[in-house]
């Protein structure tokens, strides 16, 4: 029997969550989806593909995974019934048919991430943002930030106990902007390790904060010693907001 591959368009906020892939004995994006399309499934399980994994607490505002279904989707009953099954914090943007061929996560050839910071206390964005008060030097976090993006090896940045081959990533865009109620960092590469956004980040914060200089990163880099790097700010101000693949995907 042929089989039909679907992509699963949605967003989610991840402060509930340990992560988008499935743990043992802990609650998880994947998971939720996969039961609620298990159960419309008439109980036959359904497994998904995200095209990332995203840590404990970090958000999505752009995600994409991808399922395998025996039979035919009406995709818009079935957007509308997984969006009354599942929690308020995971929402379906759209599903849709697409080649067998097209992966969620191997096909994708860049990812964007954002991590907010604002500077005044506000209960409102606390699970979306990471309230900081001291301020930085921008124009010495921007001369990091070119330093950054001209290196591709990023073991420095990724966590130690990790399964990738290599450390290798292609830095597409990197800056820090100041916002109404206070910073930006936006990253898109085509690909990230482990924890690397939230590594950087604090790594940035140091050079704004003086606690070293911009040309030191390229010492840290050189050494591939995570313990170098500065520490990885934390999750809720970290947000997955593009995930972008091939001209003609969809």
């Amino acid at each position: 029997m042929s089989s039909h591959r679907y992509f699963i368009h949605l967003a989610y906020k991840g402060t509930r969550y340990f992560g988008w892939q499935i743990q043992h004995g802990q609650i998880s994006v994947q998971e939720e989806i996969e039961r609620a399309l298990t159960q419309l499934n008439s109980n036959q399980k359904i497994e998904i593909t995200g095209c990332g994994r995203t840590d404990t607490g970090v958000h999505a505002t752009d995600y994409y995974a991808h399922f395998d279904s025996e039979k035919e989707l009406d995709t818009a009953q079935t957007r509308y019934k997984l969006n009354l099954m599942l929690p308020a914090d995971i929402a379906i943007k759209t599903i849709f048919e697409v080649n067998q061929n097209l992966h969620a996560r191997f096909s994708a050839i860049s990812r964007s991430y954002e991590y907010r910071i604002h500077t005044v206390k506000d209960p409102f964005i606390a699970d979306t943002s990471w309230y900081f008060t001291v301020k930085p030097d921008l124009e010495k976090i921007q001369e990091a930030c070119r330093i950054i993006a001209a290196h591709t090896d990023f073991e420095c940045f990724s966590k130690v106990q990790t399964d990738v081959t290599n450390f290798n990533c292609t830095i597409h865009q990197i800056d820090w902007v100041q916002t109404d109620n206070g910073y930006l960092l936006r990253i898109s590469a085509n690909r990230f390790l482990r924890n690397m956004v939230r590594a950087i980040a604090g790594t940035l914060l140091d050079v704004g904060t003086g606690k070293i200089s911009p040309e030191d990163l390229h010492t840290i880099l050189a050494s591939k010693n995570r313990s170098n790097a500065g520490t990885s700010v934390p999750a809720q101000g970290l947000t997955l907001t593009r995930v972008d693949y091939p001209a003609g995907s969809f």
